[in-house]
């Protein structure tokens, strides 16, 4: 597989796997502090720090598609400098104990969570 290609789905996943966390969180936050308005979770999300976890996923996927968004194209090493960020990210060995920490304890409450990661390694091995 193509190593583009191969980004481009690692993204998808990303991007998945976001959507889920973020909707977890949401959850839990509502729960404690009252329903939010789709604006204001999203501040939320952008100036609480309990969130700032989830800001390492959202800004690499913001990396990944500005690179594809690139007019002149992009080179390899910069394909492959993404995949191993996105290795980096899932590996529970690599990055901060915090983000480690509420990652893998998203992933044991949802299921879904959990396979998303398992496709992420799965392209990740190819």
């Amino acid at each position: 597989m193509e190593n583009a290609e191969k980004l481009r789905n690692l993204r998808n996943l990303l991007l998945k796997q976001h959507k889920l966390l973020i909707d977890r969180e949401r959850e839990s936050y509502e729960i404690l502090h009252g329903q939010l308005t789709a604006g204001a979770f999203l501040n939320q999300l952008i100036e609480n720090e309990d969130f700032a976890w989830l800001r390492q996923f959202s800004m690499l996927i913001v990396e990944v598609d500005e690179l594809f968004a690139q007019r002149d194209g992009y080179e390899a090493d910069m394909v492959d400098a993404l995949i191993f960020k996105v290795a980096e990210l899932v590996d529970p060995n690599v990055g901060d104990d915090a983000f480690n920490a509420k990652y893998d304890f998203s992933m044991s409450i949802l299921p879904e969570a959990a396979e998303i990661n398992e496709q992420l390694k799965a392209h990740l091995a190819k």
